[in-house]
Protein backbone atom coordinates (compact mmCIF):
# COMPACT_ATOMS: atom_id res chain seq x y z
CA UNK A 1 0.00 0.00 0.00
CA UNK A 2 2.74 2.11 0.19
CA UNK A 3 4.34 1.80 -2.66
CA UNK A 4 0.84 1.90 -4.32
CA UNK A 5 0.34 5.32 -3.15
CA UNK A 6 3.75 6.76 -3.40
CA UNK A 7 2.67 6.68 -7.31
CA UNK A 8 -0.94 8.24 -6.27
CA UNK A 9 0.02 11.53 -4.84
CA UNK A 10 -3.68 12.97 -5.02
CA UNK A 11 -5.00 10.82 -2.44
CA UNK A 12 -4.63 12.96 0.65
CA UNK A 13 -4.28 11.10 3.99
CA UNK A 14 -7.78 10.95 4.81
CA UNK A 15 -7.94 9.10 1.45
CA UNK A 16 -4.63 6.70 2.15
CA UNK A 17 -6.06 6.32 5.77
CA UNK A 18 -9.87 5.23 4.46
CA UNK A 19 -8.05 2.62 1.38
CA UNK A 20 -5.78 1.20 4.16
CA UNK A 21 -8.72 0.49 6.64
CA UNK A 22 -10.92 -0.69 3.45
CA UNK A 23 -8.49 -3.32 2.13
CA UNK A 24 -7.38 -4.73 5.65
CA UNK A 25 -11.19 -5.46 6.31
CA UNK A 26 -11.52 -7.12 3.30
CA UNK A 27 -8.43 -9.18 3.90
CA UNK A 28 -9.92 -9.90 7.30
CA UNK A 29 -13.10 -10.92 5.89
CA UNK A 30 -11.82 -13.24 3.23
CA UNK A 31 -10.16 -16.42 4.74
CA UNK A 32 -8.89 -18.48 1.46
CA UNK A 33 -6.59 -16.33 -1.00
CA UNK A 34 -8.76 -15.30 -3.41
CA UNK A 35 -8.31 -15.12 -7.56
CA UNK A 36 -7.94 -11.42 -7.12
CA UNK A 37 -8.06 -8.04 -4.99
CA UNK A 38 -11.26 -7.32 -6.89
CA UNK A 39 -12.59 -10.84 -6.30
CA UNK A 40 -11.98 -10.24 -2.90
CA UNK A 41 -13.46 -6.90 -2.54
CA UNK A 42 -17.03 -7.37 -4.70
CA UNK A 43 -17.52 -10.44 -2.16
CA UNK A 44 -16.46 -8.56 0.93
CA UNK A 45 -19.00 -6.27 -0.23
CA UNK A 46 -21.77 -8.47 -1.26
CA UNK A 47 -22.25 -9.73 2.67
CA UNK A 48 -20.87 -6.95 4.60
CA UNK A 49 -21.28 -3.95 2.72
CA UNK A 50 -23.15 -3.55 0.18
CA UNK A 51 -23.23 0.29 -0.25
CA UNK A 52 -19.45 -0.49 -1.65
CA UNK A 53 -21.44 -1.47 -4.72
CA UNK A 54 -22.17 1.54 -5.53
CA UNK A 55 -18.40 2.85 -6.46
CA UNK A 56 -17.65 0.18 -9.53
CA UNK A 57 -18.37 1.98 -12.56
CA UNK A 58 -18.65 6.02 -11.02
CA UNK A 59 -16.46 8.27 -11.99
CA UNK A 60 -12.67 9.49 -10.98
CA UNK A 61 -10.51 6.61 -9.87
CA UNK A 62 -13.72 4.45 -8.61
CA UNK A 63 -13.34 0.47 -10.02
CA UNK A 64 -14.77 -0.32 -13.44
CA UNK A 65 -18.31 -1.31 -13.63
CA UNK A 66 -19.56 -4.50 -12.41
CA UNK A 67 -20.09 -7.50 -15.16
CA UNK A 68 -22.67 -10.34 -14.92
CA UNK A 69 -20.67 -13.57 -13.56
CA UNK A 70 -17.52 -12.21 -12.33
CA UNK A 71 -15.07 -13.75 -9.97
CA UNK A 72 -16.22 -13.31 -6.08
CA UNK A 73 -14.67 -14.54 -3.18
CA UNK A 74 -16.96 -16.46 -0.61
CA UNK A 75 -16.31 -14.90 3.10
CA UNK A 76 -14.34 -17.17 5.53
CA UNK A 77 -12.60 -16.98 8.71
CA UNK A 78 -9.96 -19.45 7.52
CA UNK A 79 -8.91 -21.89 4.85
CA UNK A 80 -10.94 -25.58 6.03
CA UNK A 81 -7.67 -27.16 6.92
CA UNK A 82 -6.35 -24.11 9.15
CA UNK A 83 -10.17 -23.94 11.11
CA UNK A 84 -9.76 -27.51 11.63
CA UNK A 85 -6.85 -27.27 13.21
CA UNK A 86 -8.06 -24.20 15.29
CA UNK A 87 -11.21 -26.34 15.82
CA UNK A 88 -9.05 -28.86 17.63
CA UNK A 89 -7.84 -26.42 20.17
CA UNK A 90 -10.89 -24.47 20.66
CA UNK A 91 -14.34 -26.67 20.26
CA UNK A 92 -17.40 -25.09 20.30
CA UNK A 93 -15.78 -21.41 20.85
CA UNK A 94 -13.82 -21.44 17.85
CA UNK A 95 -16.28 -18.90 15.77
CA UNK A 96 -15.57 -16.76 18.70
CA UNK A 97 -11.52 -17.56 19.42
CA UNK A 98 -11.23 -16.83 15.38
CA UNK A 99 -13.55 -14.00 15.31
CA UNK A 100 -11.13 -12.38 18.10
CA UNK A 101 -8.16 -13.11 16.21
CA UNK A 102 -9.39 -11.35 13.49
CA UNK A 103 -10.49 -7.87 14.79
CA UNK A 104 -8.51 -4.94 15.00
CA UNK A 105 -5.12 -5.09 17.55
CA UNK A 106 -4.72 -2.15 20.32
CA UNK A 107 -1.00 -0.85 20.81
CA UNK A 108 0.57 -2.39 23.64
CA UNK A 109 3.71 -0.73 25.49
CA UNK A 110 5.63 -2.10 28.15
CA UNK A 111 7.32 0.05 30.50
CA UNK A 112 11.41 -0.20 31.28
CA UNK A 113 11.67 -1.22 35.15
CA UNK A 114 15.19 0.48 34.36
CA UNK A 115 14.08 3.56 34.48
CA UNK A 116 10.58 3.85 35.38
CA UNK A 117 7.63 2.17 36.95
CA UNK A 118 4.08 1.89 35.08
CA UNK A 119 2.44 4.68 37.76
CA UNK A 120 5.59 6.59 36.76
CA UNK A 121 4.44 6.52 33.35
CA UNK A 122 0.72 6.65 34.03
CA UNK A 123 0.72 9.65 35.55
CA UNK A 124 2.62 11.29 32.91
CA UNK A 125 1.02 9.85 30.01
CA UNK A 126 -2.94 9.75 31.48
CA UNK A 127 -4.70 8.28 28.36
CA UNK A 128 -2.97 5.48 28.87
CA UNK A 129 -4.20 2.42 30.52
CA UNK A 130 -2.59 -0.62 32.91
CA UNK A 131 -2.65 -4.03 30.94
CA UNK A 132 -4.89 -6.50 32.88
CA UNK A 133 -2.40 -9.35 32.93
CA UNK A 134 1.16 -7.79 32.14
CA UNK A 135 2.31 -5.67 35.27
CA UNK A 136 4.53 -3.84 33.11
CA UNK A 137 2.10 -2.98 30.40
CA UNK A 138 0.02 -0.05 29.19
CA UNK A 139 -2.49 0.23 26.01
CA UNK A 140 -2.69 3.22 23.88
CA UNK A 141 -5.19 4.84 22.41
CA UNK A 142 -5.91 4.69 19.28
CA UNK A 143 -3.68 6.79 17.15
CA UNK A 144 -0.87 7.42 19.75
CA UNK A 145 2.76 8.06 18.21
CA UNK A 146 4.38 6.48 20.02
CA UNK A 147 7.91 7.82 18.50
CA UNK A 148 6.91 11.23 19.29
CA UNK A 149 6.75 11.12 22.85
CA UNK A 150 9.64 11.89 25.29
CA UNK A 151 8.77 9.13 27.34
CA UNK A 152 9.72 7.02 24.90
CA UNK A 153 13.13 8.84 23.05
CA UNK A 154 14.14 8.52 26.87
CA UNK A 155 13.92 4.87 26.91
CA UNK A 156 11.04 4.89 29.72
CA UNK A 157 8.55 2.92 27.38
CA UNK A 158 8.81 0.36 24.65
CA UNK A 159 5.99 -0.82 22.06
CA UNK A 160 5.42 -4.30 23.15
CA UNK A 161 2.25 -6.84 23.07
CA UNK A 162 0.77 -7.77 26.17
CA UNK A 163 1.39 -11.47 25.02
CA UNK A 164 4.49 -10.96 24.55
CA UNK A 165 5.32 -9.55 27.35
CA UNK A 166 4.03 -12.16 29.31
CA UNK A 167 5.80 -14.89 27.24
CA UNK A 168 9.11 -13.02 28.20
CA UNK A 169 7.90 -13.28 31.80
CA UNK A 170 7.38 -17.06 31.75
CA UNK A 171 11.32 -17.10 31.52
CA UNK A 172 11.63 -15.81 34.57
CA UNK A 173 15.27 -14.52 33.91
CA UNK A 174 17.25 -13.56 37.02
CA UNK A 175 20.22 -10.51 37.53
CA UNK A 176 23.51 -12.34 37.36
CA UNK A 177 22.29 -15.21 35.65
CA UNK A 178 23.58 -16.20 31.81
CA UNK A 179 20.74 -16.21 29.45
CA UNK A 180 20.24 -16.69 25.88
CA UNK A 181 17.72 -15.21 23.28
CA UNK A 182 17.99 -17.87 20.38
CA UNK A 183 15.69 -15.92 18.04
CA UNK A 184 16.04 -12.70 19.07
CA UNK A 185 14.95 -10.76 16.04
CA UNK A 186 14.70 -6.85 16.77
CA UNK A 187 14.99 -7.59 20.33
CA UNK A 188 11.47 -6.63 21.95
CA UNK A 189 11.99 -10.05 24.23
CA UNK A 190 15.57 -8.95 24.67
CA UNK A 191 14.95 -5.96 26.15
CA UNK A 192 11.77 -7.18 28.41
CA UNK A 193 14.64 -10.18 29.85
CA UNK A 194 17.59 -7.63 29.94
CA UNK A 195 14.81 -5.11 32.50
CA UNK A 196 14.08 -8.52 34.00
CA UNK A 197 17.76 -9.07 35.14
CA UNK A 198 18.12 -5.69 36.23
CA UNK A 199 20.89 -5.35 33.90
CA UNK A 200 22.94 -7.32 35.63
CA UNK A 201 24.22 -10.89 34.02
CA UNK A 202 25.28 -12.38 30.46
CA UNK A 203 22.19 -11.81 27.85
CA UNK A 204 22.75 -13.15 24.78
CA UNK A 205 21.06 -12.18 21.56
CA UNK A 206 21.07 -14.44 18.70
CA UNK A 207 19.56 -13.98 15.13
CA UNK A 208 19.81 -15.19 11.94
CA UNK A 209 18.40 -12.29 10.27
CA UNK A 210 21.06 -9.19 9.76
CA UNK A 211 17.95 -6.76 9.01
CA UNK A 212 16.07 -6.98 12.20
CA UNK A 213 19.60 -7.23 14.25
CA UNK A 214 20.85 -4.24 13.36
CA UNK A 215 17.63 -2.37 15.20
CA UNK A 216 18.86 -3.73 18.20
CA UNK A 217 21.71 -1.45 19.16
CA UNK A 218 20.08 1.69 18.96
CA UNK A 219 16.48 0.23 21.07
CA UNK A 220 19.11 -1.13 24.01
CA UNK A 221 21.07 2.17 24.01
CA UNK A 222 17.45 4.10 24.27
CA UNK A 223 16.60 1.66 27.17
CA UNK A 224 19.78 1.55 29.13
CA UNK A 225 20.69 -1.59 28.85
CA UNK A 226 24.33 -2.64 28.01
CA UNK A 227 24.93 -6.39 29.36
CA UNK A 228 23.66 -7.59 25.82
CA UNK A 229 25.79 -9.41 23.21
CA UNK A 230 24.24 -9.35 20.04
CA UNK A 231 25.65 -12.33 17.60
CA UNK A 232 24.51 -12.64 14.36
CA UNK A 233 24.03 -16.24 13.63
CA UNK A 234 25.04 -18.41 9.93
CA UNK A 235 21.70 -20.05 9.00
CA UNK A 236 21.69 -23.59 9.57
CA UNK A 237 25.08 -23.24 11.02
CA UNK A 238 24.23 -21.68 14.44
CA UNK A 239 26.49 -23.94 16.63
CA UNK A 240 29.39 -22.11 15.28
CA UNK A 241 28.50 -18.73 17.34
CA UNK A 242 27.31 -20.14 20.27
CA UNK A 243 29.06 -24.15 21.00
CA UNK A 244 31.22 -21.74 23.87
CA UNK A 245 27.87 -21.90 25.56
CA UNK A 246 27.79 -25.42 25.67
CA UNK A 247 25.98 -26.56 29.23
CA UNK A 248 26.59 -22.90 30.35
CA UNK A 249 23.01 -21.07 30.36
CA UNK A 250 20.86 -20.45 33.11
CA UNK A 251 17.84 -20.00 31.01
CA UNK A 252 17.43 -20.45 27.15
CA UNK A 253 14.68 -18.70 24.97
CA UNK A 254 13.48 -20.11 21.76
CA UNK A 255 11.05 -17.57 20.10
CA UNK A 256 11.17 -19.51 16.93
CA UNK A 257 9.93 -18.98 13.79
CA UNK A 258 6.18 -20.00 13.06
CA UNK A 259 2.99 -19.46 11.01
CA UNK A 260 2.17 -16.19 13.09
CA UNK A 261 -0.98 -17.88 13.56
CA UNK A 262 -1.39 -16.11 16.23
CA UNK A 263 -0.65 -12.54 14.85
CA UNK A 264 -3.80 -12.73 12.35
CA UNK A 265 -5.63 -9.24 14.16
CA UNK A 266 -2.22 -7.53 12.38
CA UNK A 267 -1.23 -9.57 9.41
CA UNK A 268 -4.41 -11.42 8.49
CA UNK A 269 -3.19 -12.12 5.16
CA UNK A 270 -0.84 -14.76 6.88
CA UNK A 271 -4.00 -17.33 6.20
CA UNK A 272 -3.87 -17.06 2.34
CA UNK A 273 0.33 -17.32 2.48
CA UNK A 274 0.37 -20.58 5.07
CA UNK A 275 0.45 -24.04 3.24
CA UNK A 276 0.52 -27.44 4.61
CA UNK A 277 4.03 -27.34 2.79
CA UNK A 278 5.47 -24.77 4.41
CA UNK A 279 3.82 -25.46 7.88
CA UNK A 280 5.95 -28.97 8.23
CA UNK A 281 8.92 -27.10 6.80
CA UNK A 282 8.09 -24.48 10.34
CA UNK A 283 7.53 -27.71 12.59
CA UNK A 284 10.74 -29.25 11.48
CA UNK A 285 12.54 -25.60 12.33
CA UNK A 286 11.64 -25.35 15.44
CA UNK A 287 12.56 -29.05 16.46
CA UNK A 288 15.95 -28.12 15.02
CA UNK A 289 16.30 -24.96 17.03
CA UNK A 290 14.58 -26.81 20.06
CA UNK A 291 17.14 -29.44 20.04
CA UNK A 292 19.99 -26.49 19.47
CA UNK A 293 18.85 -24.66 22.53
CA UNK A 294 18.91 -27.72 24.87
CA UNK A 295 22.66 -27.90 24.32
CA UNK A 296 23.38 -24.79 25.77
CA UNK A 297 21.22 -24.93 29.32
CA UNK A 298 23.10 -26.01 32.41
CA UNK A 299 21.92 -28.54 35.05
CA UNK A 300 19.34 -27.29 36.61
CA UNK A 301 18.43 -24.34 34.03
CA UNK A 302 15.68 -24.42 32.03
CA UNK A 303 14.42 -23.62 28.35
CA UNK A 304 11.55 -21.77 27.38
CA UNK A 305 9.69 -22.41 24.03
CA UNK A 306 7.21 -19.69 22.63
CA UNK A 307 5.20 -19.05 19.30
CA UNK A 308 2.98 -16.72 17.86
CA UNK A 309 0.62 -19.33 16.77
CA UNK A 310 -2.34 -21.17 17.58
CA UNK A 311 -1.88 -24.00 15.84
CA UNK A 312 -1.55 -26.83 18.10
CA UNK A 313 1.20 -28.41 15.65
CA UNK A 314 3.18 -25.85 16.73
CA UNK A 315 2.41 -26.05 20.08
CA UNK A 316 1.39 -28.94 22.35
CA UNK A 317 2.71 -31.25 19.58
CA UNK A 318 6.36 -29.68 19.27
CA UNK A 319 6.76 -30.09 23.07
CA UNK A 320 5.38 -33.14 23.09
CA UNK A 321 8.12 -34.21 20.24
CA UNK A 322 11.11 -32.46 22.12
CA UNK A 323 10.39 -34.47 25.77
CA UNK A 324 10.40 -37.42 23.42
CA UNK A 325 13.80 -36.33 22.07
CA UNK A 326 15.13 -35.01 24.97
CA UNK A 327 15.46 -38.10 27.84
CA UNK A 328 17.41 -35.31 29.91
CA UNK A 329 14.57 -32.70 30.38
CA UNK A 330 10.70 -32.52 32.52
CA UNK A 331 8.19 -30.44 32.16
CA UNK A 332 8.71 -27.49 34.54
CA UNK A 333 5.32 -25.58 35.61
CA UNK A 334 5.26 -21.86 35.65
CA UNK A 335 2.89 -19.12 36.24
CA UNK A 336 1.56 -15.91 34.71
CA UNK A 337 -0.29 -13.65 36.78
CA UNK A 338 -4.09 -14.19 35.92
CA UNK A 339 -3.39 -16.28 33.13
CA UNK A 340 -1.80 -19.85 33.71
CA UNK A 341 -1.22 -21.18 37.57
CA UNK A 342 1.73 -23.79 37.55
CA UNK A 343 1.58 -25.42 34.14
CA UNK A 344 3.88 -26.71 32.21
CA UNK A 345 2.48 -24.63 28.92
CA UNK A 346 -0.20 -22.56 28.60
CA UNK A 347 -2.15 -20.67 25.32
CA UNK A 348 -3.21 -16.48 25.43
CA UNK A 349 -5.43 -15.84 22.52
CA UNK A 350 -6.97 -12.71 21.28
CA UNK A 351 -10.33 -13.94 22.77
CA UNK A 352 -9.40 -14.68 26.13
CA UNK A 353 -6.64 -11.92 27.10
CA UNK A 354 -6.65 -9.57 24.65
CA UNK A 355 -3.31 -9.84 23.37
CA UNK A 356 -1.93 -11.86 20.52
CA UNK A 357 -2.14 -15.54 20.17
CA UNK A 358 0.55 -17.55 21.97
CA UNK A 359 1.67 -20.95 23.07
CA UNK A 360 3.87 -21.15 25.56
CA UNK A 361 5.91 -23.97 27.40
CA UNK A 362 8.85 -24.47 29.39
CA UNK A 363 11.24 -27.10 30.18
CA UNK A 364 14.12 -28.06 32.87
CA UNK A 365 16.75 -29.34 32.69
CA UNK A 366 17.10 -32.32 35.34
CA UNK A 367 20.34 -34.14 34.43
Amino acid sequence: MQRYFTTRRYAGSKDRRAVRDLVFDVIRSIGTAPQSGRAALIGHARRNDPALLTHFGAEGHAPAALAAGEPEATPSLAPGWQLDMLRTRFGKDTEREVTALLGRAPLDLRVNRLKANRDEVLAMLPDLAATTFAPDGLRAPTGLLVEQLPAFNEGLIEVQDEGSQLAAMAVEAQPGQTVLDLCAGAGGKTLALAAMMQNRGRLLAADTDRGRLSAMPQRLARAGVDIVEVRLLNPKKEWDALGELEGECDRVLVDAPCSGSGTWRRNPEARWRLTAERLGKLEAEQDRLLALAARMVKAGGTLTYVVCSLLPAEGEARAQAFLASQPGFAADPFSLPGVAGQAASCVLTPGAQGCDGFFIARFARVC
